[in-house]
């Protein structure tokens, strides 16, 4: 199990040879080194400008923040024993940005067995939103609302030959049902729907599956390494079909990983396009980035980003020396805006979070709208 403490900012790095330490702690188990590594690393990079940015000026409440972060490799047992760590421990005070629907699923008895909250789960997974999850607290749209988009897109334009590649696991079964709906509402059928391992797809038998159904296009539902290995093999197959997966891959190493299959994919989007520079949350994200030596946003940086921003603002309203009570009471009755009116609310009743969701083309070598 590889782990990765991330004291988060210089200016508490400058002042640990005068004894400062964190006094805040927070967890986190995610993939670093597997299928969905690429986008991970983005969405951590973007968590950290908003960490550094606060700790740099003087913490919250006073106290200094510290992220201890786990690897899971995306593997659910690691995940369970990883949050289990966390929380007996290293006695953390909230979570933040899991990764994977089968993972967070996992961790939910631990999560409610000590009273500690997840905010912002790096998955857009509808069993997250309902029925609630008291220590869930969402901040992304879900996957289901995603795919049904990405099927209405593509009736919309004319395209009636739809297939679908359906990750063999609880992601997949999730988004599968928005695109049920997204059929449904167009009133039509996909030409196929092509059942995927979640870890190793096997293509030989996928691909021509694809190919022989004749399918004007693709709706891929999977993570990472499965989707684009998938694509150049669709791709070396002869096959033009039109491409469209979740946001959970919309990352810049998604597009680096596809080469030059990227091409015209379309990945949708739960967060406003990173080129908006006019928008005050990127324009926020982007002088961050830039006082970093970043000249570039991605849409999993910026999940990090608001998620973290989320997180920031309920340890201030949390009070000094933050309970893991006293983060789920400030959770539990909270409204945020965390940037050109999209705002963040829960109540006991509610943990949904941000419903945006958008598409966005893979162009150049990054996302365009």
């Amino acid at each position: 199990m590889k782990t990765v403490r991330v004291l988060c900012c210089a200016a508490a790095l400058a002042l640990a040879g005068a004894g400062a330490s964190a006094q805040i702690l927070v967890g986190q188990s995610a993939d670093m080194s597997g299928p969905v590594a690429a986008s991970v690393k983005e969405t951590i990079a973007g968590s950290q400008l908003v960490i550094d940015d606060v700790n740099a000026h003087g913490g919250v409440n006073g106290e200094q923040i510290e992220v201890i972060r786990l690897d899971d490799g995306l593997d659910v047992k690691r995940s369970v024993e990883n949050t289990r760590i966390l929380i007996e421990d290293k006695k953390v005070v909230a979570l933040l940005l899991n990764r994977g629907t089968p993972n967070t699923l996992a961790v939910i008895p631990l999560l409610d067995k000590y009273g500690v909250a997840l905010i912002g789960p790096s998955t857009g997974a509808m069993a997250l939103h309902k029925p609630l999850q008291k220590s869930v607290f969402n901040v992304r749209s879900t996957y289901q609302r995603e795919a049904e988009k990405a099927i209405q897109y593509l009736s919309t334009v004319g395209i009636q030959r739809i297939a679908v590649v359906q990750a063999d696991d609880s992601f997949g079964k999730d988004a599968m049902e928005g695109a049920v709906k997204g059929f449904t509402q167009a009133k039509m059928k996909p030409v196929v729907v092509v059942m995927a391992d979640r870890n190793k797809p096997n293509y030989a038998t996928m691909v021509p599956q694809l190919v022989d159904s004749k399918a004007q296009a693709v709706v891929w539902i999977g993570s990472g390494t499965a989707v684009t290995d998938g694509v150049k093999a669709l791709r070396a197959a002869g096959s033009a079909a039109q491409i469209i997966t979740l946001s959970n891959n919309a990352a810049s190493g998604f597009i680096k990983e596809l080469g030059t299959a990227s091409a015209g994919v379309i990945v949708t989007q739960v967060l406003p396009y990173e080129r908006s520079f006019g928008h005050p949350m990127i324009k926020e994200a982007m002088a961050l980035a830039k006082a970093k030596g970043q000249n570039e946003l991605s849409p999993a940086l910026l999940e990090g980003f608001v998620a973290t921003k989320v997180l920031v603002e309920v340890l201030r309203r949390a009070g000094p020396k933050p309970t893991r009570a006293r983060v789920l009471a400030a959770l539990n009755n909270f409204q945020f805006d965390v940037g050109g009116g999209l705002d963040v609310s829960y109540t006991p009743q509610d943990h949904s979070g941000i419903s945006y969701v958008d598409l966005s083309i893979i162009s150049g070598g990054r996302f365009k709208r």
